[in-house]
C-alpha cells in the first residue's frame, strides 16, 4: 500500500475529527466539541498502539529466525 495513503488514513481521520471538534466547540456546543476531540484522540492512540503491536511481532519474528539459525549452525547469528 502507498505510504501516502497509509499516512492519510492513519492521521487524516483523527485530524478531521479534531478539526470538526474545534469547529463545533467554537460554534458553541462545548460537549459535542469535546466528544469529537476525544474521538480524535482515541483514533490516534489506537493507531499508536497498533504500530507498537506490529513492531513487537517483528521482534518475535527476528528472535524465531535467530533460533532456527542456532538449531542449524550451533551458534547465534551474531557470534
Amino acid at each position: 500500500m502507498n505510504p501516502i495513503t497509509v499516512n492519510a488514513v492513519r492521521y487524516g481521520i483523527s485530524g478531521a475529527l479534531l478539526i470538526a471538534g474545534i469547529v463545533v466547540w467554537a460554534i458553541g456546543s462545548i460537549p459535542a466539541g469535546a466528544m469529537f476531540i476525544s474521538a480524535a484522540t482515541a483514533v490516534l492512540l489506537l493507531n499508536v498502539l497498533h504500530r507498537m503491536g506490529v513492531e513487537g511481532d517483528k521482534d518475535r519474528d527476528r528472535e524465531e529466525a535467530a533460533r532456527r539459525y542456532l538449531d542449524e549452525h550451533g551458534h547465534w547469528p551474531d557470534e
